[in-house]
């Protein structure tokens, strides 16, 4: 609990110091200089996260597509397995009947 004052003190100070250095204009200058660089960090945080996910997107499709596509050909190896029980069925029942 001490800690957590401690740490809403700091916030709270930090606050009216920005007020008092914002009031100067040299405070001014090095608060929108420090404001500016932050905003320069966020956007190249947001353009590399933008690529990632561009790129992971790419990967999903491509896994995706693959995934379709052995999907297909397991469908088409099973209708061909049972189109060729079906056949030796009959033939065998064919047979039988004979």
């Amino acid at each position: 609990m001490k800690n957590l004052v401690w740490f809403l003190l700091g916030i709270a100070g930090g606050f009216v110091v920005a007020h008092f250095m914002n009031k100067d204009p040299r405070g001014h200058e090095i608060l929108a200089d420090v404001d500016a660089r932050i905003t320069e960090f966020t956007d190249r945080i947001g353009d590399a996260y933008r690529e990632q996910e561009a790129r992971f997107a790419g990967i999903v499709d491509d896994v995706r597509d693959a995934a379709a596509e052995a999907a297909g050909t397991a469908k088409d190896a099973a209708s061909t397995a049972a189109d060729a029980v079906a056949d030796a069925a009959k033939n065998a029942a064919d047979k039988l009947t004979d």
